[in-house]
């Protein structure tokens, strides 16, 4: 019987002494390959009676793990996005991740999300606590997800850099230690909880003036090389989310060679090493010719969020995508997501739900941006043989109110939807176009179905906080 290794890598990058010396702790207890997870952590399975000299060696090393378990998810950040995919000149640079790293002496139990708020590669609202930077320098805005809800709160003040670790602490113990008030709960009294958390912590908080704006979702190609001012990065996909560690091996002994000091995991179970020099380059093609490693998968295979070591949801994936290339299918600008279990936390632009064993829900967020929380059904109990036939249609759908956005904004409602009523008007935050349409309510503002938006009090936006006076109409049968 195997045992399953989990290593986290907080931040989502490891130097490539560091990555070297656990693949041959892994492959010394028998692994042969290793996974990346979505929240940029290790894993590799050790068999039984290999499990006692492996942790002895782990001991050796001063190697964090965890067995069978995950009681502490990795802290992820979009660390691995800078200077390759996040181009603005803001404040966010490697030496402000490195520092709230360095800050943290404990390993939180609950997820923890760092993320700049011009890139769109790491998902904002995948964690319990989610940090986003704000426009003031070293400033964040923090979201709290709370355990096993989809309830997301904002807290009305900024948090300094330097007291990120201060107050993810505070918030994890108030979460775990009153559960019964903040953890898988529909009530929870956020107003309660801010006002708990002042008590217990004193940092440096500023007011929150302007609320957090979206960007536009744009996923990029994260795969083969690629250059950026005068070197290149290398962007390595698995489809079948195995790295062999006599390739990782190499890859780290290049870097040491090669003086690139850290290697980057994504939330895509990838691994991206930036600052390849040019004369370098053909060494690094060497490498992957040697493990025969193709590094030009097509882009709607690369966008798919699937959870950790699930075989259904990998493999539900592969025959989609086989189906969406018979079809010749565009998927720019979309992602999709398979949940198999609940409350997993994984974004999507499209989601995949699993009902029941054979069933899947159909689901899209309204702007079809994957880090927006206001989710729509598309389409219900659907067979998995039916799944790809419901998919294209919707994203044809999509692309057609692309082309044509006066088509139809409330958007994709499948043929099991009912027809639209005659009184329907559809409103729009001006700041993360996140929608208010009355045929769905509000679950996360605790509004229920047919409440017109014109009757709302006091009304504020679900995703960034905004009133009421932010929305516009952008649909009306009675126009």
């Amino acid at each position: 019987m195997g045992h399953l290794i989990k290593i986290n890598l907080p931040g989502g990058f490891i130097s490539a002494g560091d990555l070297y010396e656990m693949l041959l702790i892994a492959e010394n207890a028998g692994a042969t390959d290793v996974r990346f997870g979505n929240r940029q952590q290790l894993y590799f399975t050790v068999k039984a009676d290999k499990l006692e000299d492996m942790e002895l060696d782990m001991l050796k090393a001063e190697i964090s793990y965890e067995i069978d378990d995950e009681v502490y998810p990795n802290i992820i950040s979009s660390y691995v996005a800078d200077t390759i995919f996040n181009h603005h000149e803001g404040w966010l640079r490697e030496g402000v991740y490195k520092d709230i790293f360095d800050r943290f002496e404990h390993q939180p139990k609950l997820k923890v999300n760092l993320v700049d708020d011009h890139q769109t590669f790491v998902p904002f609202f995948s964690g319990n606590i989610n940090f986003i930077a704000s426009n003031v320098n070293n400033y964040w805005f923090t979201y709290i997800r709370f355990p096993k809800t989809d309830r997301l709160f904002c807290l009305p003040s900024l948090v300094y850099s330097e007291d990120i670790p201060t107050l993810t602490k505070a918030a994890e113990d108030i979460i775990l230690q009153k559960k019964d008030l903040f953890y898988n709960r529909v009530d929870i009294d956020e107003e309660l909880f801010y006002k708990t958390l002042l008590k217990k912590i004193s940092v440096a908080f500023r007011p929150v003036i302007e609320p957090l704006k979206l960007p536009d979702f744009q996923l990029p190609y994260y795969e083969g090389f690629n250059r950026y001012s005068n070197k290149y990065w290398l962007g390595i996909y698995r489809r079948n989310e195995l790295f062999l560690i006599g390739f990782l091996k190499d890859v780290c002994l290049l870097c040491l060679k090669s003086r690139i000091g850290q290697i980057y995991t994504t939330p895509w179970k990838t691994i991206i090493i930036k600052g390849i020099e040019q004369a370098d380059r053909n060494q690094w093609g060497l490498i992957l010719s040697k493990y025969h490693l193709n590094v030009r998968h097509a882009a709607n295979e690369l966008n798919w969020q699937i959870e950790d070591m699930c075989s259904e949801g990998l493999e539900l994936k592969k025959q989609l995508v086989r189906q969406f290339e018979e079809a010749d299918l565009r998927t720019h600008q979309l992602s999709f997501a398979i949940k198999t279990q609940p409350k997993t936390g994984l974004q999507g632009a499209v989601i995949l739900r699993k009902n029941k064993p054979g069933d899947y829900d159909i689901l899209h967020t309204r702007d079809f941006n994957p880090n927006s929380r206001d989710e729509v059904i598309y389409a219900q109990k659907i067979k998995p043989r039916f799944l790809s036939k419901k998919l294209i249609a919707l994203c044809k759908e999509f692309y057609s109110q692309q082309a044509d956005p006066h088509l139809s904004d409330t958007l994709v409602l499948s043929e099991e939807t009912i027809a639209l009523p005659d009184n329907l008007s559809v409103y729009q935050c001006s700041n993360c176009l996140t929608r208010y349409d009355k045929q769905y309510g509000d679950a996360v503002n605790g509004i229920k179905k047919g409440i017109d938006f014109e009757l709302l009090n006091a009304y504020s936006c679900p995703v960034c906080e905004a009133p009421k006076s932010e929305f516009k109409l952008i649909y009306s049968t009675l126009i």
